[in-house]
């Protein structure tokens, strides 16, 4: 008994908001937290109803047969399993009948087998009833009360945690030391209750032992640390896989325990708790000597190391294996669960952006699209496999892009990967790199770092290749262009990630994290595309503007930082949207068009002139009709356009007077013209032309055009696509207000967006 009060309490607490993990989650963990030398889980998931909300009622059989089992697994790997109950919402603290109804939840799972307890009062209001304001003569003493009557009815377990409404430095009022709230914890709370506590603030940087010193003063107890290093419930769009960093070892000293509230996404978890193994085995005694410090960057490479297998795994969601021949003889963690691809809604799910949406978990690719969609698809590729155009991706040489603003290769580098179907393997660097890019809540990883600090000094430097600019020096051009060689490298890099986890065999990995890598994906074709744009000289110098604050401030993570260093960076809409119903692992670019794209481009746009019309395509013929725009282009080539103009009266004028009677001129309706589908395509210029009153052009200047075929599954990626126009036209000086005509998007695979004009403000 005195040697389970003394135990250094280390494991994982099941305590953040949003759907609980399952119970075949919650097996694995057990093993992995048994591998990594953990000893302690606390079972206290915000959700779970009969945690918080429905406190009161007691579990039915069923729910009875899955505790006893979870709570007889944890034992079985010589784990310490803590119930926690959180009443702290609801509950009348004078009330004979709460209190009855707190010892009967409790009893209850007691006789599940469970010997270690925890009573919440965290996240909830100050304020008393009136009939526990007469009952009792603080906040604090209502809590301490009803906690020593529950403590003493378990029969005063050696592990019964308490955590305070006051559970942090910046929770306090008004400090740590002078609380009358936490004096009234430290005198009262019986002497073996041990608290909760976070640190300085809700998610502390680092612990120290002066902070810790502080608060065990006036608790008159060593506190446990419920560490939210990792907990990611706060922020949809925001993953640490970061290593546990900023506890030194020597804190054990002055802690009952600790316990790493982590990622909702149970995959995510894996390098936090691997490194907390690390950083709990450093502190044991007997290894003080140098080999056995903790360091956050070698346990980080320890965890990669090991996660690398797990990475690779076929697993279905749920830990479920593929492989028959390995369902029969796999360990507990490997075993057999129900087929869960048509129903993923019973596993964990996502809080990231939007939940992830149901999608066939077995397959790394889209279903077969309708049977027209398949022959006009199949029929674009036997097209360019017949085409010889030296714009084409897959026919073209390695550097030798088209139009390829900043000198070549790293425009090339996509596209000499192929395609990305199939289960790949990913690559350490890889892994490493989606580390590097969703790290710590403070701070952030190398690749993140790198992508920040280059688009932060392209942007500001962008007068170096500005049309405006004459007079720049070579070299600062080249520094430039060097820079942004690097930049768009890195944000391929995140392409091909993307790739690689929807095409990877783990589909447990794939439905944890793919919200966050096609999150960042979509980001990174923008930030590229526009760093491409600026890379052409095409501004004018408009203002670009850009926060200047710490690096972990901006909601959204390092795909949040990107979008506010780009001009349109305010404009959240424009990135918030739910991920496609199908994954697809195809690579995308965006890029500035060039010259060379003319072709293609108007195959593209003819096609889907001839399905609105329901004709027959008779010529390759194609007229001038181009403006400036930004190409979407995938393996098989351009699959999308976007064309816009910064001042939409002075362009009308300019076609009324000059292109529209060019055209006419070059391609008569009479004379022999064998091309009679060029007059179609005329024809519906000049209706785009359109009638727009004054007053509304003032207001919307600016207009643009969105195209791309309808086989295109994610419509996520037409929206990067507007979004790097919206970006170039509001760093070249758009009044913030845009006119947009999308008549060409069709809905595909659960996703639509019609037809029409819409009208965007800043």
């Amino acid at each position: 008994m005195e040697e389970e009060k003394k135990q250094f309490l280390c494991g994982v607490v099941e305590g953040f908001y949003g759907r609980p993990w399952s119970m075949d989650q919650r097996k694995v963990l057990f093993q992995w937290m048994q591998t990594w030398g953990l000893n302690t889980y606390l079972y206290g998931p915000k959700d779970d109803l009969k945690h918080r909300l429905l406190w009161r009622e007691v579990y039915s059989p069923e729910e009875e047969v899955q505790l006893r089992t979870l709570i007889a697994e944890a034992q079985s790997r010589g784990l310490k399993f803590v119930y926690a109950l959180s009443p702290g919402q609801d509950i009348v603290f004078s009330s004979s009948c709460d209190l009855t109804l707190l010892k009967r939840k409790l009893r209850q799972v007691s006789d599940l087998g469970c010997q270690a307890y925890a009573i919440l009062f965290d996240d909830i209001d100050h304020s008393m009833c009136q009939a526990d304001s007469e009952a009792f003569s603080s906040f604090a003493h209502a809590q301490v009360t009803v906690t020593n009557e529950i403590y003493r009815f378990l029969g005063e377990p050696p592990v019964f945690l308490f955590c305070p409404t006051e559970y942090c430095g910046s929770l306090c009022s008004p400090s740590v030391s002078k609380s009358l709230y936490l004096q009234t914890i430290g005198e009262d709370l019986l002497a073996n209750i041990t608290v909760i506590w976070t640190g300085s603030k809700v998610i502390s940087r680092k612990l120290s032992v002066d902070c810790l010193a502080e608060v065990e003063a006036v608790l008159q107890r060593p506190p446990l640390i419920w560490d939210n290093l990792h907990a990611n419930d706060y922020d949809s769009r925001r993953l640490f896989l970061g290593p546990f960093k900023g506890r030194e070892p020597q804190l054990r000293s002055h802690l009952r325990g600790l316990l790493l509230n982590p990622n909702c996404e149970f995959e995510a978890n894996y390098i936090p708790l691997h490194t907390l193994g690390s950083w709990y085995r450093a502190g044991e005694e007997g290894r003080k000597d140098e080999e056995f410090e903790y360091c956050p960057d070698r346990a980080l490479s320890a965890a990669l190391h090991d996660w690398m297998e797990e990475l690779n795994q076929p697993l279905q969601a749920g830990r479920q294996n593929t492989r028959a021949d390995q369902r029969s003889s796999a360990p507990l963690s490997r075993s057999k669960t129900p087929d869960t691809s048509d129903n993923p809604s019973t596993f964990k799910g996502t809080c990231a952006v939007a939940k992830l949406p149901v999608f066939p978990l077995n397959s790394s690719s889209p279903p077969p699209s309708p049977t027209k969609l398949k022959g006009e698809r199949e029929g674009r590729e036997a097209e360019m496999k017949r085409s010889n155009q030296s714009s084409q991706p897959n026919h073209q040489p390695a550097g030798t892009k088209p139009g390829a603003p900043l000198g070549g290769r790293q425009l090339q580098k996509a596209q000499g990967r192929g395609l990305c179907g199939g289960k790949a393997l990913l690559t350490e660097s890889q892994v490493r790199l989606l580390v590097g890019l969703h790290y710590l809540p403070h701070e952030h990883g190398p690749s993140a770092q790198t992508l920040l600090q280059d688009l932060t000094w392209l942007k500001t430097n962008c007068h170096l290749v500005s049309a405006n600019n004459k007079k720049a020096q070579p070299q600062k051009v080249e520094e430039w262009r060097v820079r942004a060689s690097r930049f768009l490298s890195l944000c391929e890099d995140i392409a091909q990630l993307h790739c690689s986890v929807v095409g990877g065999a783990n589909r447990a990995v794939l439905y944890d994290l793919y919200p966050y890598v096609w999150d960042l994906r979509n980001t990174a074709l923008a930030a590229k595309a526009f760093i491409c744009w600026l890379g052409c000289g095409k501004t004018t110098g408009g203002d670009l503007l850009g926060v200047e604050s710490e690096p972990w401030v901006f909601k959204g993570g390092v795909s949040g930082e990107v979008q506010m260093l780009l001009p349109i960076g305010g404009s959240s809409e424009l990135f918030s949207h739910p991920p496609p119903l199908f994954p697809t692992s195809r690579l995308y670019n965006i890029r500035p068009y060039h010259s060379k794209d003319k072709v293609e481009l108007y195959r593209m746009i003819r096609q889907l002139h001839l399905r609105t019309q329901g004709g027959q395509e008779s010529s390759a013929s194609h007229p001038d009709v181009i403006g400036d725009s930004f190409i979407l282009e995938d393996e098989l080539g351009v699959c999308g356009c976007v064309l816009g103009v910064l001042d939409f009266r002075s362009f009308a004028k300019r076609c009324q007077a000059s292109w529209l009677p060019a055209m006419r001129d070059k391609y008569p309706p009479k004379g022999g013209n064998t091309h009679p589908n060029t007059q179609d395509l005329i024809q519906l210029m000049e209706e785009d032309q359109g009638e727009y009153p004054d007053s509304l052009l003032y207001h919307f200047p600016s207009q643009l055009r969105l195209d791309a075929l309808p086989e295109l599954v994610d419509i996520s990626v037409s929206r990067t696509l507007l979004t790097s126009l919206l970006t170039a036209l509001k760093a070249n000086g758009s009044n913030l207000c845009l006119v947009m005509s999308l008549p060409y998007v069709e809905e595909q695979g659960g996703n639509a967006t019609s037809g029409g004009t819409f009208f965007y403000a800043d």
